[in-house]
């Protein structure tokens, strides 16, 4: 394991050259996994059943679960962005999932981690503007107008924040893994690494998928609010 982000190729658009790099390609790796799943899950919920079992009560079980997560967080009047943060959650989940693989997480990676903020900040801003028109530009001046730079400053800080918690979570379990592999013999790397990947992987990948997954749910729901 390598704490270093290895450039793979580059490639030439236009005179402009763009880095291929292992966080990007693994990235294409996660997404083709999951898109061939999410079409045999299509495939196979065509032949619908009144009374689930086998994959089918699994899938709607999964949906139902982080239906009802989405409601309790958001509530029901914005519950319909669901959808987009089942992507995100099942993304990121399954960035950890894979690093129990050898698959370097694409989450270790700030450019990936602050991509997803910014998409949840964009859809803050929107839904903002959507449920509360002027009110939540109002808001923006509140309690006095003389507040306004602090009030934009937190709001640019939520993205950042929210970035940070997660790279520095899944970074934090990439450097001790690459630090115990470079420091042990490799007698101490048999079956020892399994449970630190179990841990750090699959524990922790999945607690800070939830965290971020909430806080955006928070975020989104703080600044669409009728307060």
């Amino acid at each position: 394991m390598d704490l270093n982000i290895k450039n793979l190729w580059v490639v030439y658009i236009g005179g402009v050259e763009i880095w291929i790099t292992e966080t990007i390609v693994n990235t294409w790796i996660i997404m083709a996994i999951l898109i061939l799943l999410a079409v045999i899950a299509r495939i196979r919920m065509t032949r619908f059943s009144l009374v689930p079992r086998g994959f089918q009560n699994v899938i709607e079980t999964v949906v139902e679960l982080f239906d009802n997560f989405a409601a309790g967080a958001l509530g029901s009047s914005l519950s319909y962005i669901a959808p987009w943060f089942f992507m995100v959650f099942a993304f990121i989940l399954s960035s950890s999932l894979f690093s129990v693989f050898g698959l370097r997480a694409p989450t270790a990676d700030w450019a990936t981690t602050f991509t997803l903020a910014f998409a949840t900040f964009i859809l803050m801003l929107f839904m903002g503007f959507r449920h509360r028109k002027g009110g939540y530009l109002k808001s923006f001046f509140g309690p006095h107008p003389i507040f306004f730079p602090l009030n934009l400053i937190g709001e640019l800080a939520k993205p950042v924040s929210l970035s940070f918690r997660l790279f520095g979570n899944m970074l934090s379990g990439t450097i001790i893994l690459a630090i115990y592999y470079q420091l042990t013999p490799w007698l101490m790397q048999i079956g020892i690494p399994a449970l630190m990947h179990a841990f750090f992987d699959v524990v922790i990948g999945a607690l800070q998928t939830y965290i971020f997954v909430f806080i955006s749910f928070m975020y989104i729901r703080g600044a669409a609010a009728d307060n």
